[in-house]
């Protein structure tokens, strides 16, 4: 079997949200959105950033595929719009990668803002030298079959949290959190007020050591 008799299951096309959505939730950092949604909702810490440009702002492309094979994320690359990320739901499998050089440099040209691969990755050093945002549970220099089944668009597990088409997800030093697109406008007020928290307490803090 090849990758053009590869079984993939594609959701009928969704509609992104606004992306004003985006740049109002990159003004905060994932702890203080955590701290605004129960301290849940965030990628477990197996999942690592393996670029230094760790931070993006960008709506859920969700992708499952069998462990070690990624015909789906092949034939993602052509529904990719710009604001996505790839969330990649590898089966948390780390002895064959998923993705690598050309997969990253495709996402990256297509406007993606990065990439979440629950599962391995490998050309480390490439993907690093490309400044694409990159996590990953793992890395593996064997590289994948191309045989399917996959689904592409459907509601997937990456790093214990469940993603749909859509999400807001948000990444920086510290993870990855995903927002449910249906809590946003109810989150970015209470991580206004968390923010707000925040600065008078490091106010005080400053204010004490003078």
């Amino acid at each position: 079997m090849a990758l053009e008799t590869a079984e993939v299951r594609i959701a009928p096309r969704w509609k992104r949200p606004s992306k004003e959505w985006l740049d109002a939730f990159a003004a905060f950092p994932v702890a203080n959105i955590g701290d605004a949604m129960e301290r849940l909702s965030m990628c477990d810490a197996g999942i690592i950033a393996l670029t230094n440009h760790t931070a993006f702002t960008g709506f859920a492309f969700p992708v499952q595929v069998t462990a070690g094979d990624n015909a789906a994320v092949i034939i993602a690359l052509d529904y990719i719009e710009e604001g996505d990320v790839m969330m990649i739901n590898g089966m948390g499998h780390i002895d064959r990668a998923l993705v690598g050089e050309q997969l990253t440099q495709r996402f990256q040209h297509a406007g993606a803002r990065g990439q979440v691969i629950d599962g391995a990755v490998r050309d480390k050093k490439i993907i690093e030298s490309t400044d694409f945002p990159t996590y990953s549970r793992g890395t593996s220099p064997a590289g994948p079959y191309k045989n399917g089944p996959g689904v592409i668009g459907e509601p997937v597990a990456i790093g214990g949290v469940v993603c749909c088409a859509g999400d807001i997800v948000v990444a920086d030093d510290d993870g990855i959190i995903i927002i449910p697109f249906w809590r946003a406008e109810d989150v970015l007020e209470k991580v206004k007020e968390v923010a707000k928290r925040e600065a008078e307490m490091t106010a005080e803090v400053t204010g004490q050591y003078r």
